[in-house]
């Protein structure tokens, strides 16, 4: 049996939506992308949402709007994908790395609380000077299992930090606050600004495109002006019946709008986002019952208190009781022809972190350590249980025949 690692779970509602946009003549921004904002506004219980053409164009908006200045640093986890700090470095802005907590890989408050101390006591690389000031931090819910919301806001509070989230993993995810016992859907006033991808692996998809949402109507604004050119009016303002032909640019804006054909397919997917999030969580639980006795891998941490979206499945090889390192069981894996892949290589061990900021190993302990460990399993709500067994049966096989 061969088991993609990710499949697109598309119906004929999207396909048939896309072929009307099509024969509809309007292609770009246009109606069925205000649908789509205003649709997933109201799913996380967001006032306002601005469709763009990807998750880093939503970061990248979501910091030019809170006026990210040059040589200020921002605290961003080096288990994450490339996105999360180069929107920093867009700004000329300083990637300030934490590592991650061993469990979860989400960030680590702790560290991330031990950097900013470090830089003002001198003790990180000579790159970043004593006068650097710390202007905000980047979370991200790694697989779509949430951070601790208030904890992240205890410590942006104490060093005067904005928050943006990095939600690409998070939809719908949700934590439940420990006052009161509410549950706060990720985007829900969880941050400044809360970044989502609909790349076309993620747990709803446009094929490529993102979605920025935030309670504040300046910052919504901001990023809309500045995702077209920082044009005074979007095209289909300009070109619709009752919009004007005149523009002026008020700011040097980007080219990031969402066009009506991906559009076409969020508004679809979006209504079957939570159905498609329950077989994800089934396929999540098969994998927990059926795995749970080998001991020669760590499953990913589930918790009562938290709607888990489950983007990604990651298991952690327990190498101390295995013959073979993880490279060599990700080959194993792709000869019994399942999918698999690693999130991440942490960005300290990339070698532009490492040249420009001067990095080591050392610097993130628990990352450089756990990383060499990780295999993302392939979970996907279009999966089926047999393949999902597949799956099981091949871990089982491998972990039996290199056990030491």
């Amino acid at each position: 049996m061969k088991v993609p690692f990710f499949v697109p779970d598309l119906g004929e509602p999207e396909i048939e939506e896309v072929v009307t946009t099509l024969r509809s003549g309007w292609l770009t921004t246009g109606r069925r992308v205000r649908r789509l904002e205003e649709m997933f506004a109201a799913a996380v219980g967001a006032p306002f949402a601005v469709a763009v053409n990807s998750g880093t164009a939503a970061l990248h908006l979501a910091v030019e709007a809170l006026g990210l200045q040059p040589g200020e640093a921002v605290l961003v986890p080096t288990m994450t994908f490339a996105a999360t700090a180069e929107v920093v470095r867009y700004f000329h802005g300083m990637p300030l790395l934490v590592d991650c907590d061993p469990v979860t890989t989400n960030i680590n408050l702790e560290d991330a609380e031990r950097k900013i101390l470090d830089l003002k006591a001198g003790k990180l690389p000579s790159v970043f000077s004593k006068t650097v000031s710390v202007a905000g931090i980047i979370p991200v819910h790694v697989g779509g299992l949430m951070l601790n919301i208030d904890s992240v806001r205890d410590l942006s509070s104490r060093f005067n930090l904005w928050i943006v989230e990095d939600a690409a993993h998070a939809f719908p995810s949700a934590w439940r606050r420990a006052s009161d016992q509410a549950w706060q859907f990720c985007g829900n006033k969880t941050a400044a600004v809360s970044c989502f991808s609909f790349y076309a692996n993620k747990t709803m998809t446009t094929g490529e495109g993102g979605m920025a949402v935030t309670d504040d109507g300046n910052l919504a604004e901001r990023m809309r002006l500045m995702s077209l050119h920082g044009l005074s009016q979007d095209s289909w303002m300009r070109y619709s019946d009752n919009g004007s032909w005149d523009y002026k640019i008020v700011a040097p804006g980007f080219k990031y709008n969402l066009t009506d054909i991906a559009a076409a397919l969020g508004i679809h997917q979006l209504p079957k986002a939570e159905e498609m999030r329950q077989k994800r969580e089934r396929l999540a639980q098969l994998y927990t019952k059926s795995l749970e006795d080998v001991e020669e891998i760590e499953l990913p941490p589930s918790d009562a208190d938290r709607i888990h979206s489950w983007h990604l499945f990651p298991i952690k090889l327990r190498l101390d009781r295995l013959t073979i390192d993880r490279d060599a069981f990700i080959r194993e894996l792709k000869q019994a022809e399942v999918g698999c892949s690693v999130h991440w290589r942490p960005l300290h061990l990339h070698p532009y972190y490492e040249n420009t900021f001067g990095w080591k190993p050392e610097d993130f302990p628990v990352a450089t350590a756990v990383w060499k460990r990780l295999v993302s399993l392939p979970i996907f709500s279009a999966m089926k249980e047999a393949e999902a067994e597949y799956v099981v049966a091949t871990i089982r096989n491998l972990c039996a025949r290199y056990r030491r």
